[in-house]
């Protein structure tokens, strides 16, 4: 589990490409420290398992599966990741809850300054933009935001200049891919409204399991 506040940019060293899968090397300087091997690390709201070690790096597997249903499959050497390091109990939340299982892959289609902000204007597949509300969470590549309008198959997102200076938002542009993943809360209203749907939801359903 991740809070969506990026901890650092990550430089990719190495794709170890095999028959379906990658490799992946990343130079890091400050997730590093505490890693151990079989921990996860979100690398662009991915979540994978360190499986190597290294000074000043980690490595990472990526099967296939991954690679399909997110934009990591573009990755190039040379290429600036957002990393963060799992939520430890006790620790400030200070974005939202993010699994680090990406729901869709998104595409810029605008980038617009307004003031000292970046709006970006995001085209979502349907398995994410069901669950964008206005002022509700999402994570763009890992990068936990809240959502300035939705409607469509289309969302905005404001960025101040500091989060455009430590994630890779500060220098994608129109055209470009990220990694999506809505808000888990509304997947578990919705799984839960389509279960009780055969009963009826009205005042007293909810009143009775605690939501009044």
């Amino acid at each position: 589990m991740f809070t969506g506040i990026i901890e650092e940019l990550g430089l990719v060293k190495g794709l170890g490409r095999q028959a379906v899968s990658v490799r992946l090397h990343v130079a890091a300087d400050k997730v590093v420290e505490s890693l151990r091997v079989g921990d996860s690390v979100a690398v662009n709201g991915v979540c994978l398992t360190v499986t190597g070690l290294m000074d000043k790096g980690f490595t990472a597997d990526v099967m296939a599966e991954t690679l399909n249903r997110t934009n990591l499959k573009e990755l190039k050497i040379g290429d600036r990741v957002n990393l963060e390091r799992a939520l430890r109990f006790g620790d400030r939340l200070g974005g939202h809850l993010v699994a680090g299982h990406i729901d869709g892959v998104g595409r810029i289609l605008r980038k617009i300054r307004e003031g000292i902000a970046s709006v970006f204007t995001i085209q979502a597949p349907p398995e994410v933009s069901r669950y964008l509300i206005r002022k509700g969470s999402v994570a763009v590549d890992g990068i936990s935001l809240t959502v300035v309008e939705a409607g469509g198959n289309e969302f905005t997102v404001s960025i101040i200049p500091h989060t455009a200076s430590v994630t890779t938002l500060g220098f994608k542009q129109p055209g470009d891919t990220v990694n999506l993943e809505a808000d888990m809360i509304g997947k578990y209203v919705e799984r839960f409204y389509l279960a009780s749907r055969p009963k009826g939801i009205d005042r007293d359903f909810l009143a009775a399991h605690g939501f009044i």
